[in-house]
């Protein structure tokens, strides 16, 4: 049986690519981007764009099992439209050609945002609750919504697809690194001079990729499954980072408020950057959300078991040191507190004795 994972150079794909090398399975990668490491394990590489009809239709010729995970995240609106383009007609047209290629499931990996978090802010989200169609809601939000619309589409011409919707990813293999990588290097490095109020569900990529191998045997057609983790604050990972490496946690929480005030001009600036630390529009939306999600489905149907946050976040920082992500503290002769001068005290010698341990934790 041969599977296919579009999006595969992606901290999920990553994961779940090398759970199925792991498992033997005869993969194959469809992506823009080559990801070196997982075809040197063994993937097979389709060089792609999944808005290409022509192109699809190739790369899924053969495959049994496709997993969807193709997307641009933006926390900066439609990105001249490119947001709506790959999420919404990309997931059509790799929806159509799996139909016709005679694929035997499609597992799309859609987000908690195709949810309309605010609408249901105080109450707990399942997969009865609205969806984001409304303009209020950021270009993201709106188009994973979309996506599946689309999907559905092709499910009533006879396809077997099912959706899971994963909250806030974190974890290890963060390779490029994402967003809430760069959130925890900059943790470590003592360069997040302030959290945000307001919070957000965080699920291991792990337990994300779990989820995503067992729906393609387990999920029901046609079905969402929401795929949460546990509640917290940045503050609160913030405060789990310090555990984890030492480093001071920032002193001052910002309140939404007066984040808000200057956010037009933080997403304007983090449009020139690949991975903007800054707090956009978009970003403070979903932190002032606070969605409560239940999981509660795909516990029952597809055995989802969320590890704790502190563990997501041990093996996250022992992966990073791994992959030689952290900076030498030693060199720079940081403090226990993480801020330079005083004792030549090595803040990351937790990480780096967990790194040591293959990232294993207790917790």
């Amino acid at each position: 049986m041969v599977c296919a994972v579009t999006g595969a150079a992606g901290q999920i794909g990553t994961n779940l690519v090398r759970e199925l090398l792991a498992e033997g399975r005869d993969t194959r990668i469809i992506d823009l981007r080559e990801p070196a490491a997982l075809v040197a394990l063994g993937a097979g590489l389709v060089t792609a764009d999944v808005r290409d009809p022509v192109a699809m239709a190739a790369a899924l010729t053969g495959v049994d099992t496709v997993f969807h995970l193709a997307a641009v995240i933006s926390v900066t609106g439609s990105r001249g439209g490119v947001v709506e383009d790959v999420n919404v007609n990309g997931v059509r047209t790799v929806a159509e050609a799996a139909l016709r290629a005679g694929v035997r499931r499609l597992v799309h990996c859609s987000s908690v945002h195709a949810f309309d978090l605010e609408a249901v802010r105080g109450r707990p989200v399942d997969e009865q609750a609205p969806r984001s169609l409304a303009r209020r809601l950021p270009a993201y939000d709106r188009s994973k919504a979309a996506g599946e619309v689309q999907l559905r589409r092709v499910v009533e011409q006879g396809l077997d697809a099912v959706v899971v919707n994963p909250t806030g990813v974190i974890g290890p293999r963060d390779e490029q690194p994402s967003r809430m990588g760069h959130f925890f290097l900059a943790l470590e490095a003592g360069q997040l001079p302030a959290t945000v109020e307001g919070g957000f569900d965080w699920v291991d990529v792990r337990d994300v990729v779990t989820a995503l191998l067992a729906t393609e045997t387990r999920g029901r057609t046609g079905e969402n499954y929401l795929v949460g983790g546990h509640y917290a604050t940045t503050r609160e990972l913030a405060e789990i980072a310090h555990a984890v490496t030492g480093v001071a946690a920032p002193r001052v929480e910002v309140p939404l408020w007066f984040a808000r005030l200057w956010s037009p001009a933080a997403t304007l600036v983090s449009r020139t950057r690949e991975h903007p630390l800054l707090y956009t529009r978009d970003s403070l939306h979903a932190l002032a959300s606070m969605p409560r999600v239940d999981s509660s489905k795909a516990q029952r149907e597809l055995g989802h078991r969320p590890r704790s946050t502190q563990s997501t976040v041990t093996d996250l920082y022992a992966w990073f040191a791994q992959s030689g992500l952290l900076r030498d503290r030693r060199r720079r002769g940081h403090g226990a507190d993480g801020r330079t001068g005083g004792a030549r005290a090595t803040v990351d010698d937790p990480v780096r004795s967990l790194a040591a341990r293959g990232g294993r934790h207790s917790a």
